[in-house]
């Protein structure tokens, strides 16, 4: 394991409490930090209730990461993924696409895809993800699209 994601933890948000922590991230470092308008940050997919299952990553106690995996057809669409600015390159990033992952296994999913900024697209390649498109342009951020196939569980 990553000495430098001892102490890292990413759960499942099951809490109402949890879920803000989350939104409080995304709010910092895609509202603030990137400068997407608020209105295209948030939708109907935020809720506990939603159909996206969404992770919280914890580094010492503190809220560092999230992410959220959306089911769509045969597939998760993977969506959200930030880390605070103070936790990046700590190995929480890495965490929390397997956390997404393992979710989308659990729902009998064999493939996941994603719009990642293409200046993190090599971070996604070093986990097995393969750019599908062309750039294109999302909130003003140059994004592609990128897909994976998952292994099934081992029962």
């Amino acid at each position: 394991m990553d000495s430098r994601n001892k102490t890292t933890k990413v759960s499942v948000i099951q809490s109402e409490q949890d879920l803000e922590r989350a939104f409080s991230i995304r709010r910092r470092v895609f509202i603030d930090e990137q400068h997407v308008p608020p209105e295209d940050e948030f939708d109907e997919h935020d809720t506990l209730t939603s159909d996206c299952v969404h992770v919280l990553a914890e580094a010492d106690g503190e809220a560092a990461g999230t992410g959220r995996m959306r089911r769509s057809d045969t597939y998760g669409k993977l969506e959200r993924i930030c880390m605070l600015p103070d936790c990046r390159g700590r190995g929480i990033g890495q965490a929390v696409i397997k956390a997404l992952e393992q979710e989308a296994v659990s729902q009998g999913l064999q493939a996941v895809k994603l719009h990642g900024q293409t200046h993190a697209e090599g971070f996604y390649q070093k986990l097995g993800y393969e750019t599908v498109s062309d750039v294109f342009m999302e909130d003003g951020i140059p994004h592609i699209v990128m897909t994976k196939q998952l292994k099934e569980r081992e029962e």
